[in-house]
């Protein structure tokens, strides 16, 4: 008996970790059932991000995803639904606009914030206040979309306008979106990772064979794709380590405990881990979105036979905000480094550290407590975040380099994709390590 208990421990040590761990967690039955669940979901997801719109041009969608960086940016976060222009093509990016707004509005708006600070509750509240800004949001995207669409040529037999079929258009754009949104509710609920991060790595993944082929016919060169295979495995070795990366704090807790008809003080020790890249992808996406606007807006009163005034103004921000010139990629990194402040700060401002310490009896050593604890943070905080800020910069224009190296121009947003892509998985691997560690197995990490 012990012998077949030895053999069976050595045969588990010999496989690789992470193919036992996966083979652990498909042998207990409620996490199989989340693994499973979560694939089923995002099964579903795929099948309507290729439910078409009638009366797309198909040919003249390609041209105007060529022609448009901005379509590019926006097909990331619809998951490719947005290149064949599905019912989905909106994908859950206006959520996600949602939901960047109600956080920065939470710290400045009085009722929203004593929401943030009524636990649950609070947090169904903004949550269902995200839903209702979502839809609004859903409606002007995607009327802009099928606008930008309709002046490619996309839409040749379409009348748009207030008419039933362009509303008929808007309203499955929508709902597509909101049902999207479900489903990572869903996933996120009963499946494992979070649900709507989870739609669009699924959905970057789906197109990653499209975008690498491109790129194979662009350059034919073994060594180009070799250089290539090297640059995207260091870009996650550096995602990976600056994900990971934080500043561990000191605390000591000291209380007050009632024991033997008598108070006795007990003390403790922790740390506070600050994280480097705080803000995530969420700079990344503030940045393309307002550097592309106004080159696209620009693209409509750019005429060349005009010499007008507007024109002129048209001409320079079409021709300097193009993704091949180098004043857009610096325009990026500069955008990129402010709005990670910018959003980190946010982030920290809503947590209120100094004053959770202070409640739950902790302290930094060496600084009181209250005021200066929180000028203490501020300082660490702006310190770790220089690093963040460089790195989501450097990762932001990488493409720009790597083009210009490899001269292969299909892979406009390869390291923002790989960004999410590397930063989903790790949470979603952390989940499902915690759930193994609970159940007395050994995770991934």
């Amino acid at each position: 008996m012990v012998r077949q208990a030895q053999s069976s421990r050595s045969d588990q040590l010999s496989r690789p970790q992470l193919i036992q761990s996966m083979l652990d967690a498909m042998k207990v039955p409620d996490l199989r059932y989340k693994i499973l669940f979560t694939f089923a979901m995002l099964l579903i997801f795929r099948f309507v991000a290729h439910v078409p719109v009638p009366g797309v041009d198909t040919q003249a969608l390609s041209q105007a995803f060529r022609d448009q960086a901005l379509l590019g940016f926006l097909d990331l976060f619809s998951g490719g639904a947005l290149s064949n222009l599905s019912v989905a093509a909106l994908g859950v990016y206006p959520y996600i606009t949602a939901s960047i707004v109600m956080q920065i509005l939470t710290p400045v708006m009085p009722g929203l914030k004593e929401l943030s600070q009524e636990g649950e509750f609070g947090r169904q509240k903004i949550n269902q206040y995200t839903h209702f800004l979502t839809v609004p949001i859903a409606f002007m995207q995607g009327w802009g979309q099928l606008t930008l669409l309709r002046s490619s040529g996309v839409l040749p037999g379409v009348d748009f306008g207030l008419n039933l079929h362009t509303f008929a258009m808007m309203l499955s754009l929508v709902a597509g979106t909101m049902f999207l949104v479900w489903l990572g509710e869903l996933i996120t609920e009963r499946g494992l990772g979070n649900g709507v991060s989870l739609i669009i790595f699924g959905g970057i993944v789906a197109s990653l064979p499209q975008m690498l082929g491109r790129g194979f016919l662009e350059n034919d060169y073994v060594s180009t794709l070799i250089t290539l295979g090297v640059i995207a495995f260091a870009l996650i070795y550096i995602i990976v380590f600056f994900n990971e990366a934080q500043r561990r704090v000191p605390v000591q807790y000291g209380r007050s405990v009632f024991r033997g008809g008598r108070m006795q003080r007990q003390s403790g020790s922790s740390f506070l881990p600050i994280r480097v890249n705080t803000a995530g992808m969420i700079p990344l996406i503030f940045a393309f979105s307002i550097i592309i606007l106004p080159g696209t807006i620009a693209s409509y009163f750019n005429d060349p036979l005009s010499d007008g005034f507007l024109n002129s103004i048209a001409s320079f921000f079409a021709s300097t905000l193009d993704p091949s010139n180098l004043p857009y990629w610096i325009a990026v990194f500069i955008l990129v480094v402010m709005f990670t402040f910018f959003y980190t700060l946010v982030i920290f401002q809503q947590q209120n550290l100094a004053e959770t310490l202070q409640r739950n009896g902790g302290f930094i050593p060496g600084i009181r407590p209250g005021l200066p604890t929180q000028e203490y943070l501020n300082r660490v905080i702006i310190r770790i975040t220089w690093g963040g800020a460089l790195f989501l910069g450097g990762i932001a224009i990488v493409p720009y380099f790597v083009s210009e190296l490899t001269g292969i121009q299909a892979l406009t947003l390869s390291s923002t994709s790989l960004l999410i892509m590397v930063g989903v998985a790790l949470d979603t691997m952390r989940q499902l390590e915690s759930q193994l560690l609970m159940r007395n197995y050994e995770g991934f990490l």
